[in-house]
C-alpha cells in the first residue's frame, strides 16, 4: 500500500486487513522526564491510540482517545510529529489491521487525570516508563513486527521533545 505523499509504512502485511485510519500520542511529563504508556496484561505497553470518526478532526479524536483511555486530559503543547502506514494484529479486537496512523507529542502540563473511558475490549492501566523500558518492552515482544510504527513515532517525538527543550538529558534514547 504505497503511498503517493511517501509516508513510510511499517509491519507486515496480513490476509483480510480491515483498514482503521486513526491517531496516537507520544505523552511526555516534563516534571519527571516520564513518558505515558498503556499497560496491557501480560506486561505490554502501547501508546494512547484509537480510530477517529469519520468527519473527526484527527487530532481532536486523538487527544479525546487519550483522554478516554488515560484521563490525562492538561496538555501543555501538542503538535502532530509524523505519519506511517501500519500493517499489524490488533491484539485487543483480534483483528489485523491496516491504517494510516498519526502520531501527536504531547506534553502534559500536569500529570491530573480524569475517571477513563475504556471499552470492554480495552484491558490496560497508564503506567509511566522511560523510553529505554518502552523501547525494550516493544523489541521483545515484536515478533510480527507489530511495533515497529510506534518505535518510529517514538523516536521522532523523543528527537523533537529534545529540540523543544523539554527533555532534560537524563535520557540517553535518540
Amino acid at each position: 500500500m504505497k503511498d503517493p505523499n511517501n509516508i513510510p509504512e511499517f509491519g507486515i502485511k496480513r490476509d483480510h486487513e480491515e483498514r482503521r485510519d486513526g491517531g496516537c500520542g507520544v505523552i511526555f511529563d516534563p516534571q519527571t522526564q516520564k513518558y505515558a504508556v498503556g499497560l496491557q496484561e501480560g506486561g505490554r505497553f502501547r501508546l494512547f491510540s484509537g480510530g477517529v470518526e469519520k468527519d473527526e478532526d484527527i487530532q481532536e479524536g486523538t487527544l479525546r482517545e487519550i483522554t478516554e483511555e488515560s484521563g490525562l486530559h492538561d496538555f501543555l503543547y501538542v503538535e502532530k510529529v509524523a505519519e506511517a502506514w501500519a500493517h499489524y494484529r490488533n491484539t485487543l479486537r483480534k483483528v489485523n489491521r491496516v491504517a494510516k496512523a498519526t502520531c501527536f507529542l504531547v506534553v502534559l502540563k500536569s500529570t491530573d487525570t480524569l475517571p477513563v473511558q475504556l471499552e470492554d475490549h480495552e484491558k490496560f492501566s497508564l503506567t509511566w516508563a522511560t523510553t529505554e523500558e518502552i523501547t525494550n518492552n516493544w523489541q521483545i515482544r515484536n515478533q510480527q513486527k507489530d511495533n515497529d510504527h510506534w518505535i518510529y513515532f517514538l523516536k521522532k517525538s523523543v528527537a523533537r521533545i529534545k529540540e523543544l527543550g523539554y527533555d532534560k538529558g537524563l535520557d540517553s534514547f535518540c
